[in-house]
């Protein structure tokens, strides 16, 4: 074995003793918190601080591996196997503990109990489980789906589902451009709803999707004035169905990074800072496989050297973030998933963080920053783009007002038909809410123009109306 090789993965899955500490309880913590996160060794015979390796003398070997194999099997509930073996360092004998993700969550130091004797590890340390965690855990280790767990207290209402349907095939028209009928019926066999003695019950996937009565279940997003939380510009909460959550998050965003224009040789294109796809994707992402037992909200704020995405919970069934990154999938919201990815919310499971990245890479940006927050997780994309030379570095404009608003290409317009031209041109992924907001007048107002001026041939629609972009006729 090769301690280089080991030190790699030292913050988050090893663990060094010198000598197996007389106090079981203090490695016992750590085997209890590999078990419940992402695995990890623990190694006896190397100093913890300097990493030097002094190895256990040949004669206490059986010791130490039978120590290790009677605490582990003595101490911790559910039964723990160990894989405990000898390996050469350095030309000395290392006793090696390695402990594997756990299939039967939680994992506890039975003296202490469960709601005391849960553990986890996180980015090197092992810390106490607080209690969302142990209930995320159990439905881990039983097989359970949060989402997919009965809604107590409401009756099930046929026009909800009905409407909730509605809501899908509109999803699936836009993506698909083909028209598909949704029913009761597939809610059921997806999940969002259940049958019990024969009749139909809503699960809390159903109420996510529809009413959404879960205090925490919100995106906050922020808008900072420098690098940190001290000083809100704007800040809105989003309260509604989850898919409705994830729009108005996004369109947030899009709302506060810069919009400029690429000259292509002659043909202006207009483009956001930041890959507009990957912030979509890590908004998904935390919406979709968040902790919804948690008593905490996905958070999307914007600095002014980033855009950072939290979501709560840590990652689901043992993954760690470099499985994520490699396109390894553990679904915790299986109903939900289910739901986003017949609307072509979601792709194929386990792309999404794939397709973040790729964005990042085509913008010439750095890959997004993937950090484990206790029992949060979080992403980042930086807001610097780096140019392979200046040829390739856009030129940025401000507002571009539309000339001789009576006429324009021999065709007709009003005032506001020409401010909301101006508008649309720099502003091609503008949603009619905020086209709203920014000429002072009702969303269908907003709408209105945008259809007539669509009408008119001034402007085309490119993609889907959730996806796409306005783009000015005479500049496709």
């Amino acid at each position: 074995m090769d301690l280089a090789d080991i030190l790699k993965y030292e913050d988050d899955r090893v663990e060094f003793k010198l000598e197996l500490p007389k106090q079981t309880i203090k490695y016992a913590k750590s085997v209890v918190g590999f078990a419940n996160a992402s695995g990890g060794k623990l190694l006896v015979g190397v100093e913890d601080t300097t990493h030097e390796v002094f190895g256990v003398p040949k004669a206490k070997i059986q010791d130490v591996c039978d120590k290790l194999s009677n605490v582990i099997s003595d101490t911790i509930t559910p039964q723990i196997v160990p894989n405990i073996y000898v390996a050469e360092v350095d030309d000395k004998d290392v006793v090696v503990c390695e402990i594997y993700p756990g299939p039967n969550r939680p994992y506890y130091i039975a003296s202490l109990g469960k709601d005391e004797g849960t553990y986890v590890n996180v980015g090197g340390t092992t810390r106490p489980a607080d209690e969302a965690i142990i209930k995320d855990l159990e439905m881990q280790g039983a097989k359970i789906s949060y989402d997919g767990l009965v809604y107590i207290g409401v009756d099930y209402d046929e026009n909800k589902s009905n409407e909730l349907c509605r809501v899908i095939e509109r999803y699936i028209l836009e993506a698909e451009k083909v028209e598909k009928s949704v029913t009761p019926d597939q809610l059921e066999r997806w999940g969002v709803i259940k049958r019990e003695g024969g009749k139909l019950l809503p699960t809390n996937a159903y109420m996510m999707l529809t009413d959404n009565p879960f205090q925490y279940v919100k995106v906050q997003c922020g808008l900072f004035k420098g690098t940190d939380r001290v000083v809100f510009i704007d800040k809105r909460e989003f309260k509604g169905p989850l898919y409705e959550q994830i729009e108005q998050a996004y369109n947030f965003v899009l709302k506060h990074i810069n919009l400029g224009a690429e000259i292509q040789g002659l043909i202006r294109k207009d483009i956001y800072e930041l890959p507009i796809k990957s912030i979509r994707e890590m908004i998904v992402n935390a919406v979709t496989h968040r902790n919804y037992s948690d008593n905490s909200a996905v958070q999307v704020a914007v600095y002014e050297d980033r855009v950072e995405v939290t979501s709560p919970g840590m990652l689901s069934g043992g993954l760690k973030i470099e499985d994520i990154i490699n396109g390894t999938s553990n679904i915790r919201n299986k109903v939900i998933a289910e739901v986003f990815s017949h609307m072509h919310i979601i792709e194929d499971w386990g792309t999404g963080i794939r397709r973040m990245i790729g964005g990042c890479r085509e913008y010439g940006i750095s890959d997004p920053e993937f950090i484990e927050l206790g029992s949060k997780l979080r992403v980042n994309i930086y807001r610097e783009r780096k140019y392979k030379g200046p040829a390739e570095k856009p030129t940025v404009t401000s507002n571009v007002p539309i000339s001789d608003p009576d006429v324009l290409n021999n065709v007709p317009i009003n005032s506001t038909e020409a401010l909301v031209l101006a508008i649309v041109r720099e502003k091609p992924y503008i949603t009619a809410a905020n086209l709203a907001d920014l000429i002072s007048r009702s969303e269908k107002t907003a709408k209105r123009n945008l259809s007539s001026l669509k009408e008119k041939g001034l402007i085309v629609r490119v993609g889907t109306n959730r996806d796409g972009y306005w783009q000015l006729a005479n500049e496709e």
